[in-house]
């Protein structure tokens, strides 16, 4: 689309995912924050040039906060569908939020040129999907029309290839269509007009936060009435009805990939204003003399948490340049809370750690890893469910997880969920070699998922999942089988005594690495801890070997990455985390406290 509306000239160049600029988007492969673009169009359907708004928001449920956002600035949405993988779970969580703020949908189905494509059954897939969420969604809300939902109009599209059509293709075919102006037709069609006052009183809704190096703090809204001019003095109303006066220093809008300044901006707009350093997400900006404030942004209660404090591990702050103390910590952490509406940091019993609670896993070990990149060194616990009490019981998060794996995996995959409290609700095969099954599991039981499925399935296993609401305690979930090869004091790894402890487990740790009392350097063959002497020098003599210096027989270690580091991580273990490593360790760093903490466990549970 920004191709054919030329947004990037002539000799520009064009790259893939330009809407996903971020590192960790690019090697994620996910969109995490929702982002903004604007379209000229002015092709065979129109007279004048129109502006398309497009917002990219992303699919991933963890990141709710994002998704509320951006559906908050649109009128209608484009429900994009793989012509070979159909709706995924995460189509669900989206196209669920856009129905119940009730938006106009058009159901596009890309890559039709794929060589697996079956779009019959892909549209009968995104049909059974809309039906689904709209009979859900009749019972809480009372004017939902169940009949207009599922009569969308429907777009076949290959994109890489530029085509697109309202007309079929076979599968494997691209559209008959030369270019996508059936798309942009059915956009100017079936995609009402922004709605505004008609009175001309300016009202813009703040949905988004952005930094400039020159201009500070950027906020970005859409707005809903009247006109917004650079150097006017607005009304700008925060959350709690307090409105201030304030002079807008700068204001730009978005052509293409790029924010240019602007004289002025109208109703249905979407743009960026500078001057308001303290501005937040879900203020108003409005006319002094007559503010209207706009509803505040809703998003679904946190599911998971992890403690996240400062390195307290012995070889803490030995890298140049690091940020090693709380108050960095907890700044950082406050900056995160400006434009992560999903997020809430909670105070704990240490002064130098934060309890901080997200919608899932991959939202919060992203943002560990942003601020590794940012140079912090931290200690990070073990991610845990938040619980609510409900009819004075106990209730945690359940999920609801569309799995599709190879046949040949069935039996380990159902196996691996029965074991964390899965029920399975459907399955299916599609007669294609692979199943796709769907389950309902606690959110905890997913705590360490990842990296047992990957294993189970060769790597071949595809998982998704999305919140299901809350349920009864389901009762103790085991999460590791084998446990952990420890440091039984400080030094440096040695290949005699990795060569020598190789059959008792797989090893972390490489040769020469430092380690300390209390890390964890391997997981055991065996499901008890074991703590090892892993710095033990070979005993030199005044004979020479014929082995000496011969270490082909080392296993390799496994390295783990951050999000892997927590998903192993025990109840006891915690991980630290510092811009050029990751290490695994023991809360209780001393092994003879370990050890009377242990035995105390044990006498209480006799």
């Amino acid at each position: 689309m920004l191709t054919q509306a030329g947004a990037f000239g002539d000799h520009g160049e064009i790259q893939d995912r330009v809407m996903d600029s971020g590192d960790l988007e690019r090697e994620k492969g996910i969109t995490i924050l929702a982002k903004n673009t604007a379209i000229t169009y002015n092709g065979e359907h129109t007279d004048e040039p129109i502006i398309i708004n497009v917002i990219d928001t992303p699919g991933h449920a963890d990141f709710g906060g994002e998704v509320e956002r951006g559906l908050s600035m649109v009128d209608g949405v484009v429900l994009l569908v793989d012509s070979s993988e159909g709706p995924l779970p995460q189509t669900r969580f989206v196209l669920r939020k856009a129905l119940a703020a009730k938006l106009p949908v058009i159901l596009v189905v890309n890559k039709t040129d794929r060589a697996d494509a079956r779009i019959d059954a892909v549209l009968e897939d995104a049909q059974d999907l809309l039906l689904g969420l709209a009979s859900d969604l009749s019972e809480e809300i009372d004017d939902i029309d169940v009949d207009a939902v599922l009569d969308v109009p429907v777009v076949f599209a290959a994109a890489k290839a530029g085509r697109a059509s309202t007309v079929q293709p076979a599968d494997g075919d691209v559209p008959e269509s030369e270019n996508l102006e059936p798309l942009f037709k059915a956009i100017l069609d079936h995609i009402p007009a922004p709605a505004y006052n008609a009175d001309g009183v300016l009202q813009a809704h703040v949905t988004n936060l952005d930094a400039s190096p020159f201009l500070g703090r950027l906020a970005l809204l859409r707005i809903y009435g009247g006109t917004l001019r650079k150097g006017q003095t607005v009304g700008w109303m925060r959350g709690d009805g307090e409105i201030s006066s304030v002079k807008v220093s700068e204001l730009l809008e978005t052509q293409g990939l790029e924010r240019v300044p602007a004289t002025e901006a109208s109703a249905g707009d979407i743009v960026a204003i500078a001057g308001i350093p303290d501005i937040m997400i879900g203020d108003t900006i409005t006319d002094l003399e007559d503010p209207r404030p706009m509803p505040a942004i809703t998003v679904d209660a946190p599911a998971i948490s992890m403690t996240i404090g400062i390195n307290t591990s012995p070889l803490a702050g030995r890298e140049k340049g690091t940020k090693v103390t709380a108050r960095q910590v907890k700044d950082r952490l406050d900056a995160e809370l400006v434009g992560n509406v999903s997020l809430r940091v909670l105070p704990t019993e240490r002064p130098d750690a934060w309890e901080v609670q997200g919608r899932g896993e991959l939202a919060l070990a992203i943002l560990v890893e942003q601020m590794r990149r940012e140079g912090f060194e931290l200690t990070v616990g073990k991610p845990q469910v938040v619980t609510r009490e409900i009819d004075g019981k106990v209730h945690e998060p359940l999920e609801h997880t569309t799995i599709d794996v190879p046949e040949e995996h069935l039996g380990a995959v159902t196996q691996l969920m029965a074991a964390r409290k899965g029920t399975m609700e459907s399955m299916s095969n599609h007669g294609t070699g692979w199943v796709r099954m769907e389950f309902k599991v606690p959110a905890r039981g997913l705590i360490g998922f990842r990296t047992r499925f990957l294993t189970e399935t060769r790597g071949t296993g595809i998982s998704n999942s999305i919140s299901a609401g809350y349920a009864p305690w389901a009762g103790s979930i085991e999460f590791r089988t084998n446990g952990s090869l420890v440091a039984d004091r400080a030094g440096t790894v040695t290949p005699f005594a990795m060569i020598n402890l190789q059959e008792r487990g797989t090893f972390f740790v490489e040769p020469t690495s430092e380690v300390y009392e209390g890390q964890v350097v391997g997981e055991n063959s065996r499901n008890e801890d074991m703590d090892v002497n892993i710095t033990k020098e070979k005993k030199l003599t005044n004979m020479r070997s014929s082995t000496a210096d011969s270490f082909e027989n080392l296993v390799p270690p496994r390295k783990l990455t951050l999000e892997e580091s927590l998903e192993f991580a025990g109840q006891d273990e915690c991980v630290e985390v510092t811009p050029s490593i990751v290490r695994i360790r023991k809360v209780e760093l001393d092994q003879k406290e370990r050890a009377k903490t242990s035995a105390r466990l044990r006498r209480q549970n006799a």
